[in-house]
């Protein structure tokens, strides 16, 4: 069954009907149609008394798509969701985190389990995560996936490849390409997120593993937790990584001091690599991800413990630590991500739409100049937890939750 929830802003009609308002008789110029100026769309209390670093940096006013728009339920046949990625032809390959692919017509015809992926360990968050096609897929069919994996010493977050099958039923010649390290005996915060850069290298998202064992190995240099690698279709590191100076650092680090990062988008302008964390309580993460950039987690956080405590010595800037482009608290928790490059909605042109799944509703950040001037809710009535989103060959974004739905999203 297909439902549709139609999205428009009726304050923006009217600034276009009369051209003022009552409260701002000005004349409306194209450039006033979406500004900034409502109230923000968080309104619950913070958990914490913590300082933005800068202006803007959280709680910025929220904004509201003039152009009419569509939110489509097109199926609810999936069974938990984790990655979606386009196909060139338009159709859409899919996880499901108990180690199903499978792909979806964007008309809603789910296809039979892609057979030939390794054994996942589904248990807490592990499972198949994120996904991620070949740049030269049409000649090659090669799929890359992220999944948790369990090895000598417990469970790590591995990347694997292999090529679709002609008839799409199998990956043929599946191969673990990266295992992150340490190994560790939990179920939590794997990470997960993969895409490739403009120069055709992979970057992968990896979580600290949250144990309080673990979480000091976020600022490790000879761990691979809590950091973002960059490799090489083959796995290795790739060239050009950033040199760190500590003895022992792994070659593949990127960036470090990351929580449970779940997101992970490519700028379609300027091609740098955006990122989504996961807080505690507070302090999820948007994140522009600079090579060699260390992101503070967990010696600065915007968050505190589940039960109250500080994180440490409750400490929000230190020099040497990256601060996040924007965060939230209370949290909205962060996953899946896109920017759209589309011209369909054409103010939604370069903004970042992220499945957020404890708010339970697709984030719109408007961003200027590295910064976050805009914030909007959509989906917010359909009460999913958005896991992952992406952009269509058609232009649509298509969005995929927990509950085992696929949205698309797009102009009416």
């Amino acid at each position: 069954m297909k439902t549709k929830n139609l999205f428009l802003s009726i304050p923006t009609a009217l600034a276009l009907l009369f051209g003022c308002s009552e409260s701002d008789p000005q004349e409306t110029t194209p450039s006033d149609l979406n500004p900034a100026t409502g109230a923000p769309v968080e309104t619950n209390a913070p958990n914490s008394n913590y300082k933005s670093a800068f202006t803007g940096q959280t709680r910025v006013n929220s904004v509201k798509t003039s152009t009419p728009f569509a939110g489509t339920l097109i199926t609810s046949s999936l069974t938990a969701p984790w990655g979606i990625t386009a196909l060139p032809d338009g159709r859409l390959l899919v996880t499901e985190k108990a180690g199903r692919l499978r792909i979806v017509t964007t008309t809603g015809q789910v296809g039979s389990t892609i057979s030939g992926i390794q054994t996942v360990n589904s248990a807490g968050q592990g499972g198949l995560l994120g996904l991620t096609i070949d740049p030269q897929f049409e000649s090659n069919r090669i799929i890359y996936w992220v999944f948790s994996e369990a090895v000598t010493g417990g469970t790590v977050t591995s990347v694997a490849k292999g090529k679709l099958s002609n008839n799409e039923t199998s990956i043929e010649s599946p191969t673990v390409i990266f295992r992150a390290t340490p190994a560790f005996n939990g179920d939590l915060h794997y990470g997960g997120r993969i895409v490739f850069d403009k120069t055709g290298n992979i970057l992968v998202s990896i979580g600290e593993r949250s144990s309080l064992t673990t979480r000091p190995l976020a600022q490790s240099f000879t761990a691979s937790l809590g950091k973002v690698v960059r490799i090489t279709t083959s796995g290795q590191a790739a060239p050009g990584n950033p040199t760190f100076s500590s003895a022992g650092a792994l070659p593949e680090l990127y960036t470090m001091g990351h929580r449970n990062p779940q997101g992970l988008a490519v700028h379609p302008v300027t091609g740098e690599i955006w990122q989504s964390e996961h807080g505690p309580r507070g302090g999820d993460e948007i994140n522009r991800l600079q090579p060699g950039f260390n992101y503070g987690w967990p010696t600065i956080t915007y968050g505190i413990e589940y039960g109250g405590e500080k994180i440490g010595a409750g400490i929000q800037v230190q020099t040497g630590l990256e601060q996040p482009v924007y965060y939230w608290d209370p949290v909205v928790s962060p996953s899946g991500m896109t920017f759209y490059k589309g011209n369909k909605v054409p103010e939604w042109q370069n903004n970042l739409f992220i499945g957020s799944l404890s708010a339970t509703h697709v984030v719109r950040l408007v961003i200027e100049n590295n910064k976050v001037v805009g914030e909007e809710r959509l989906l917010a009535l359909e009460n999913q937890r958005f896991r992952d989103i992406t952009q269509g060959t058609d232009g649509a974004l298509y969005a995929i939750t927990d509950g085992g739905r696929l949205y698309k999203i797009d102009k009416l």
